[in-house]
Formats: structure tokens, C-alpha cells, sequence
């Protein structure tokens, strides 16, 4: 693999969608888990080839407003009802914290 010529940060790396509550109060938000899953896998697949990762952060925790979206799409893993400012983690933030328990359990 070629020299990258540092260390790699991904920033700001998500998935955005029409997320909605569902009638218990949930929002499975699967298209996002399955991007992030696919995403994930293929950093690490370079990682595993030599890619000098150190840090990936994904886009965002909080819904919020985005410029050329506004509050229409969203980014989150957590849902944010605005009229009421209630936060209801997603489906995709149960997904993403079995993941970040998983690797911590792997070192």
C-alpha cells in the first residue's frame, strides 16, 4: 500500500434520512445501521491492508439543523422530537454502542 503520508482522521461520516417515530416511540432507522456497518467494514478492511487510522467520528450524535437541509433530513443517532426538544436514541445508536463495546472488549 502506498505511503499515505500521515495519520487518517475520518470526520463527520454519516448517513442522512427521513427518520420518524414509530408507533412505540422508536425510530429504526436500519438504512443508517447498514451504511455505517458497509462504511466501518471498509475502513477497517484498510486498516487490515495498512492505513494508518486514528480516529473516526460519526456524523452526528444529536439531530440538528444542517444548511442545505434544514431539519428536514436527519443525521443523528439520536432523535430529537424540536417542538418538545425530547431525545430518543435510534436504532443505529444501540447498533453503534454494541460496536464501540465490542472493539474495546477485542483489546
Amino acid at each position: 500500500m502506498p505511503e499515505s503520508g500521515g495519520p487518517i482522521f475520518v470526520l463527520e461520516n454519516g448517513f442522512g434520512g427521513r427518520d420518524k417515530l414509530d408507533q412505540n416511540g422508536s425510530v429504526v432507522d436500519a438504512d443508517r445501521i447498514g451504511f455505517l456497518t458497509a462504511y466501518i467494514g471498509a475502513l477497517n478492511g484498510a486498516v487490515s491492508l495498512g492505513a494508518d487510522v486514528r480516529g473516526y467520528f460519526v456524523w452526528s450524535l444529536p439531530d440538528n439543523f444542517e444548511w442545505d437541509a434544514g431539519y428536514g433530513v436527519r443525521f443523528g443517532l439520536i432523535y430529537i422530537d424540536y417542538p418538545t426538544q425530547r431525545r430518543v436514541p435510534k436504532a443505529s445508536f444501540e447498533w453503534y454502542r454494541e460496536l464501540i463495546k465490542a472493539a474495546r472488549n477485542k483489546k
